[in-house]
C-alpha cells in the first residue's frame, strides 16, 4: 500500500509541476511582460485560449468603434454599498417579501445584466482592496477589517485601477467609504485618484459621538460624559483625535472634512459626495476626457431616522428607499441627459453579504436565499447583489449564470479603458478579463473557479457548482470529510456530501496545491504601515498627537514602531470578522 501511495504522490507532483511549467511558459511566451494570474487560470487558458483569442478580436473591434463614435474610451462608474445579499436589488419579488422596494436599481438591472454568481470577499475592507488591486487581499495584507487606529493601509507599492486608468488618460475620483487604511500612503488621492472625499472607516463611526455614548450605543469613547473611574491608570489606552473623513487632490496635502464628528457630519458625507460626483463628471465632459468614478456611499447610519419610508422600517430598507435607490436613478438620468449613457458602464453591487451576526438593532441585515453572512465562507457571505448597465452595448434583460469575481472588475475596467498595459506584471493578479461576459452575455464568462479566504486562511474553493470547505472534520473518521456541497441542489449549504463527492477529493487537492505552489513563486506582501493621519494641513492638535509617541520613548523597553509592524501578524480570528462591518 505504501508503494502505491508513493507512486500516486509522484504522479500528482509530476502533474502539478507540469501545469506550473506550462503556466510559466504562458506568462513568458514573448518579450512583452504579461499579467500573472493564479495558476488555475492557465489550465483554463490552455483549453480555451484559441476560442477566447478569436472572441477578443471581435470585442476589440466593437470597443474601437465605440471609441471612434464618442472620441474617447467609455466612462466607468463603480457604485458599491455595504452588506447586502444576492437578490437585495434587481429582483422585485424578493423585495416584496422583505417590505421595501428599489424601482430605479431594478430598472438598472432590467436595462442591463444581472449577475447571479458575483463573488466578493467576506467583509468590507477585503472586498474594497480586491476591487482596487485585482488581488485576493491575502496577497497584499489587506484582509482585516480596519478600525481606528490601524496604523496601516494600502501600500505605496500598490497599483490601483485608478492609477492604471489615470495613466491611460482618465480623470479619476473617489467619493464615499474607502476603508483601506488610515496612513498617508493609503489615502485614495495618493493611490491614483485625482480627487477624493472619503470616509476613513465604516458605518460604526455613526455611533462614535456624544449621542452614541449617551445612548450606550458605544462605550467608553466620550469620557467627558462618564463617571470618573478611580481604577483607571492608563489614559492612553483609547485616544481622542480620530479622523473620520478626509478630502484631497493628487499631489496636494489633504484636509480633515467634517471635524465636528456629529451624526450630522456623517449624514452630510453622502450628500456632499453626490454633489461632487456630478461636478466631477461635468468637468470631465467639459475636458473631453473619459472618467472613472468609484462611488461607494455610506448609505445608512446606525442611528435611525425617526420618519419611516419602507414597510420593513429597518436601517437597510430606509437606506435603499431614501438614499441609494433615488441616487442610482439620478445617476442614470444624468448620463442620459448628457447624451453619454451609451458611452458609460455602471457596475452596481454590494461589497459582501449581510451582517447577520450581532447586527445593530433594527438593522434589517437578514439572510437572503443563501445561508450565512459576512465573515463566513458560505455563499451568503460572498455571493452578492450585482448588475451592470451600459445602454447600447450590454443587451437589456439579461441574467448571467457565469462566475464573476470582484477582482475581475480590475482587469475588465482596464481592458475597456485601454489601460491593460499599465497593470503590474510582478505580482499575481487574480482578476480575469470579463469583457466578453459584459458584451456577449451569459455563458461568455472566463472563470469557473473561486478561492474564498477568511483572513489569511483558505476557507473554501469552488469549481463550477461544486464547493469544498477546507477545515471541515465532519465524517473524517472514515478517512474523508463531508466537506463538499452541490450549490445547484443545496444552495444553502445545509447537507454536506461525502460518498457522492469522493471523486472530487484529489481534483480539489490539486487545485489547492497549484494555488499554494504559485504563491511560493509570488509571495504575499504586507500592507503599508506607519503613523496615522499624517499629511493633513488642518489636523487638530489631538490628531497630531496620535502620530507622535504616546509617552517618552526613553521610558519604554520596546520600540512602538515594531509593535505597529507586528499588528498584521497577530492571530486572525474569523469569528471577529463576522461581527464587524
Amino acid at each position: 500500500m505504501r508503494q502505491v501511495s508513493t507512486v500516486a504522490a509522484k504522479v500528482a507532483v509530476t502533474l502539478i509541476a507540469g501545469l506550473l511549467a506550462g503556466a510559466q511558459s504562458a506568462v513568458a511566451q514573448n518579450d512583452t511582460p504579461k499579467i500573472v494570474h493564479d495558476a488555475q487560470y492557465y489550465i483554463l487558458d490552455a483549453q480555451n485560449g484559441e476560442q477566447w483569442a478569436a472572441e477578443d478580436k471581435d470585442l476589440d473591434a466593437r470597443l474601437a468603434a465605440l471609441r471612434q463614435k464618442y472620441g474617447r474610451p467609455p466612462n466607468i462608474i463603480h457604485l458599491m454599498w455595504d452588506d447586502q445579499p444576492f437578490g437585495a436589488v434587481g429582483i422585485p419579488a424578493l423585495q416584496q417579501i422583505r417590505g421595501y422596494t428599489t424601482p430605479r436599481l431594478n430598472q438598472m438591472a432590467d436595462e442591463g445584466i444581472l449577475f447571479t454568481r458575483m463573488y466578493s470577499q467576506p467583509s468590507c475592507t477585503p472586498t474594497r482592496a480586491a476591487a482596487m488591486t485585482g488581488q485576493i487581499p491575502v496577497r497584499n495584507g489587506m484582509y482585516k477589517v480596519g478600525f481606528p487606529i490601524e496604523f496601516k493601509g494600502l501600500s505605496k507599492n500598490t497599483t490601483t485601477i485608478a492609477s492604471a486608468l489615470s495613466k491611460a488618460g482618465y480623470e479619476t475620483a473617489f467619493f464615499g467609504k474607502w476603508h483601506l487604511g488610515d496612513i498617508e500612503e493609503s489615502y485614495p488621492y495618493n493611490q491614483g485618484f485625482d480627487q477624493a472625499l472619503f470616509a476613513v472607516y465604516n458605518q460604526a463611526v455613526s455611533l462614535w459621538n456624544m449621542q452614541g455614548e449617551a445612548m450606550n450605543a458605544t462605550l467608553g469613547l466620550k469620557e467627558q460624559l462618564l463617571a470618573k473611574d478611580p481604577y483607571q491608570h492608563n489614559d492612553k489606552f483609547n485616544q481622542n483625535g480620530y479622523v473620520f473623513y478626509i478630502e484631497g487632490k493628487k499631489g496636494e496635502e489633504g484636509k480633515e472634512w467634517g471635524a465636528t464628528q456629529t451624526p450630522q457630519d456623517y449624514g452630510a458625507l453622502d450628500v456632499e459626495s453626490e454633489k461632487r460626483a456630478y461636478a466631477f463628471m461635468n468637468k470631465s465632459v467639459a475636458d473631453a476626457k473619459p472618467f472613472y468614478l468609484a462611488w461607494w456611499p455610506l448609505w445608512t447610519s446606525f442611528i435611525p431616522d425617526p420618519k419611516k419610508a419602507s414597510l420593513q422600517r429597518s436601517l437597510v430598507a430606509e437606506g435603499y428607499q431614501k438614499m441609494l435607490d433615488p441616487a442610482a436613478g439620478r445617476l442614470m438620468d444624468f448620463k442620459r441627459a448628457q447624451g453619454l449613457a451609451e458611452n458609460t458602464l455602471i457596475v452596481a453591487m454590494s461589497d459582501n453579504g449581510p451582517m447577520t451576526h450581532n447586527p445593530p438593532p433594527g438593522a434589517g441585515f437578514g439572510e437572503g436565499i443563501f445561508r450565512g453572512g459576512k465573515g463566513d465562507n458560505t455563499e451568503g457571505a460572498v455571493r452578492v447583489s450585482a448588475q451592470a448597465w451600459w445602454p447600447g452595448t450590454i443587451k437589456p434583460g439579461q441574467t448571467a449564470g457565469d462566475i464573476i469575481d470582484v477582482t475581475d472588475l480590475y482587469t475588465t475596467f482596464a481592458r475597456i479603458g485601454g489601460a491593460t498595459q499599465n497593470l503590474p506584471t510582478d505580482r499575481i493578479i487574480d482578476g480575469l478579463d470579463q469583457t466578453a461576459l459584459l458584451l456577449n452575455g451569459d455563458t461568455h464568462g472566463r472563470r469557473d473557479y473561486e478561492f474564498i479566504y477568511l483572513g489569511p486562511n483558505l476557507a473554501a474553493t469552488i469549481w463550477k457548482q461544486y464547493k469544498r470547505m477546507w477545515g471541515s472534520t465532519q465524517g473524517s473518521e472514515s478517512g474523508a470529510a463531508a466537506a463538499f456541497y452541490d450549490l445547484y441542489n443545496d444552495h444553502r449549504e445545509e447537507t454536506p456530501l461525502l460518498v457522492q463527492a469522493l471523486l472530487f477529493i484529489e481534483p480539489f487537492n490539486r487545485m489547492r496545491a497549484l494555488h499554494e505552489l504559485w504563491k511560493k513563486k509570488y509571495p504575499d506582501q504586507p500592507p503599508g504601515s506607519g503613523p496615522a493621519y499624517t499629511g493633513l494641513s488642518n489636523a487638530r492638535p489631538e490628531t497630531v498627537a496620535i502620530s507622535k509617541p504616546l509617552v517618552d520613548l526613553k521610558k519604554l523597553p520596546f520600540d512602538p514602531l515594531e509593535v505597529i509592524e507586528h499588528l498584521n501578524r497577530l492571530p486572525f480570528d474569523p469569528k471577529a470578522l463576522s461581527d464587524m462591518d
